[in-house]
């Protein structure tokens, strides 16, 4: 029971209940032997009243008198004459004087424990104040031990009680605890265990009851976590299904451009100026489309492969991306610019690069052409001791809010009506395979500029997931 939420309540109830039973008890026991002697002050004030009556009584008589007043001897004092009113034989010394004329709480508390801790047979004197105008002081003798055993039995009473009312106390607490927290607890437990079953289940998804307050906010996080959470399973469940479905696609669109590479093969032979001058880019375009059907394949797979770092030669790629871009602009009032020092060379996977590249400026094409207004897009390559930096700046409208907060989430952050923000979650994973970082450099109504950073240093390449 102690391992339970009620039962450690049940136990620590009963525990306090009897902490503050005992913080009465001892004033309470106190009070008990302060009534005990005044009681026994007023029988001596009585029994001593047979003395007016008649002077001389037998002997026998005043014995019996002390033996129902329960005390040896008794002195009054009237009119400031002390009188010794009846006597008998004292069995023991006098061991300790009490005044009980005008006593403080602690010294009754004090004497209270020190009578229920004595245990020897004791003779105790007991002044006090006659009652009715009887004399100025009363004193009596009497024993202690009749004292101690009414206070034991006045305390094993309290206990009893104490007992009684604790264990029906913790009882109802008990009951009122398990019915109004742990049940309530119990079954937003029972209901996590149910959603843990089948999180896919929009059906298990816990619908808030709670009345009290806390446990109604605490279900309604849980309802937060496990609607986020369903969401998430739902969209890997989509993604794994895309993955397969890009992965026919890439297989067959992959033999598609091979026996297109065998043509362009052939188209290299010719004679022709300017088939001689385009086909090269041709060739490397669809050679490109063959090793990204590859790629994809192997990304299905979970088989990315690392990075080939080589040499590159910065400024030819760019010149290569932006001279395609320029072909994919057509028409539009958009106008592309390097400023890549002649002799940067970076250490990169060419390929890779070209990828990332390619995504920013079709990024930036892309949202200068919806806007409709001339734009300038800009690569920038520049170096230092640690790395190699490379910016893609454009003139466009920046990118809107949501955009903003999922950049680099898959199906969330794109800026476009239509496009699945993969792009951009593509780059940073290249990036991030060379040991650098894609980053978003600034956006605003002038235009956006994200930047690569390329470390120089032999750092450990991260795997690509």
């Amino acid at each position: 029971m102690f391992n339970t939420l009620s039962g450690r309540f049940l136990v620590l109830t009963i525990i306090f209940v009897m902490l503050a039973e005992v913080f009465i008890f001892v004033p309470s026991i106190a009070r008990f032997r302060e009534d005990y002697l005044l009681e026994r002050l007023e029988r001596a004030q009585i029994a001593s009243l047979a003395l007016e009556a008649d002077p001389f009584i037998s002997p026998e008589l005043q014995s019996e008198l002390l033996k129902n007043a329960d005390v040896y001897n008794v002195v009054l004092r009237r009119n400031e004459v002390r009188q010794l009113a009846l006597s008998s034989p004292i069995p023991f010394p006098v061991m300790a004087t009490y005044d009980m004329r005008d006593p403080s709480s602690w010294e009754l508390i004090r004497d209270a424990m020190s009578t229920l801790v004595t245990k020897d047979e004791q003779v105790i004197r007991v002044m006090g104040t006659p009652v009715q105008g009887g004399g100025s002081l009363i004193e009596i003798t009497t024993p202690q031990m009749p004292l101690r055993d009414a206070m034991m039995a006045y305390g094993r009473n309290v206990l009893i009680l104490s007992l009684v009312i604790s264990v029906i106390t913790a009882a109802m607490l008990f009951v009122a605890v398990r019915y109004l927290l742990v049940r309530p607890i119990k079954g937003l437990v029972d209901q996590m265990e149910r959603y843990a079953a089948a999180p896919e289940d929009a059906r298990k998804i816990i619908e808030p009851t709670a009345t009290v307050r806390e446990l109604h906010a605490a279900e309604l996080a849980l309802q937060s976590m496990e609607n986020q959470l369903t969401g998430a399973l739902r969209q890997k469940d989509r993604l794994a299904q895309l993955g397969g479905a890009v992965a026919k696609v890439s297989h067959d669109l992959r033999n598609i451009l091979t026996s297109a590479q065998l043509f362009t093969d052939r188209i290299e032979s010719s004679e022709d100026p300017l088939v001689k001058r385009m086909a090269p880019k041709l060739v490397g375009s669809i050679t490109r489309a063959v090793n990204l059907c590859e790629t994809t394949l192997a990304f299905g797979r979970v088989e990315e492969p690392q990075p080939t770092l080589t040499r590159i030669v910065l400024v030819g790629l760019v010149d290569e991306l932006l001279e395609g871009e320029r072909l994919a602009a057509g028409d539009a009032p958009i106008t592309f610019e390097a400023d890549v020092p002649a002799a940067m060379t970076v250490r990169a996977d060419g390929e890779q690069i070209f990828r990332v590249l390619s995504n920013l400026l079709r990024n930036a094409r892309q949202a200068i052409e919806a806007t409709r207004a001339p734009g300038t897009i800009t690569i920038r390559g520049f170096e230092d001791d640690a790395a190699w930096w490379i910016e893609v700046c454009d003139t466009g409208p920046g990118l809107p809010k949501r955009a903003r907060d999922n950049l680099f989430k898959p199906f969330e952050g794109g800026a476009r009506k239509g496009g699945t923000g993969l792009g951009l979650v593509i780059a940073g994973d290249l990036i991030k395979g060379h040991g650098g970082r894609l980053e978003l450099g600034k956006t605003d109504e002038n235009g956006t500029v994200f930047v690569i950073q390329l470390p120089k240093a032999d750092l450990a390449l991260e795997p690509l997931a």
